[in-house]
């Protein structure tokens, strides 16, 4: 009875009956006995990633399976060969394209368009497939919350440090910075952003954008450029494959202004 309870002892507690628990499978190759890594281990690194992705709740749901890309009427959205524009079903493509190929790439991607095309909704999807299909470590921030979160390592008062805030987004292997620009860069700005491009930008690290500002002036809307200065801008010509997205807004849609 012992034995037998012993036995069944793994999956009463919830521990894997593969391997009890231990991320170490006994296999039996050539006559000899080996042990590998258990599924288990790598299905628990993964959950683990995901979780210190830090993926914000609303785009916990997105995946390359569910963008939508087939609604729209592609003769109203017409492209400019002489830039690098794309509809979101080439859009999506070159998402797709990205994670397959990883890590046989030296550039992120940088996307950009108005709002409502897709664009975090995409880079989001990216770093959920990396995660989930290749175990890599992804690292999701907000451009206006990572400034903020390393202002407030400045203050004494504060329960964090700099290096607690810039380690993780210094060295993670992917790194989503999402709405680049939306706040108007001051000199400290420009110079931490700066230091944090430049360091990945030195140690092979991928690095993937999104900007509602378009490098092109419309109207009196100002450039990416203007928005972040021209030595960083330069930089992620260097560091980022760019797209610009052309489409409708997938808020309007959803909220019924089209069908």
């Amino acid at each position: 009875m012992k034995e037998k309870n012993a036995k069944f002892q793994p999956q009463s507690s919830g521990l894997c009956p593969q391997c009890g628990g231990t991320g170490w499978e006994r296999i039996l190759e050539e006559g000899f006995e080996k042990v590998k890594r258990c599924k288990c281990y790598y299905e628990g690194r993964r959950k683990r990633l995901l979780t210190s992705a830090r993926i914000p709740r609303r785009y916990l749901h997105c995946t390359l399976d569910q963008f939508d890309d087939n609604y729209i009427d592609r003769d109203k959205w017409p492209l400019d060969a002489s830039k690098p524009q794309v509809n979101i079903s080439m859009a999506k493509e070159a998402a797709q394209s990205f994670v397959r190929q990883y890590p046989n790439q030296s550039k992120g991607l940088l996307f950009m368009g108005p709002c409502g095309v897709g664009k975090t909704h995409l880079a989001v999807a990216i770093i959920r497939e990396l995660i989930k299909k290749k175990g890599i470590s992804c690292l999701f921030y907000d451009f206006r919350d990572l400034l903020k979160e390393i202002q407030a390592s400045y203050n004494p008062q504060s329960q964090t440090s700099e290096i607690s805030v810039l380690g993780p987004v210094l060295k993670t292997e992917v790194l989503l910075l999402d709405e680049l620009g939306a706040t108007k860069v001051t000199d400290w700005m420009r110079d931490t952003l700066t230091y944090i491009i430049n360091s990945r930008y030195n140690e092979n690290l991928i690095t993937l954008i999104t900007s509602n500002w378009m490098d092109d002036k419309r109207g009196d809307e100002e450039t990416l450029e203007e928005r972040i200065g021209t030595r960083l801008r330069s930089r992620l010509y260097e560091m980022c494959k760019v797209y610009e997205i052309l489409g409708p807004d997938f808020r309007k849609k959803n909220a019924g202004f089209f069908s």
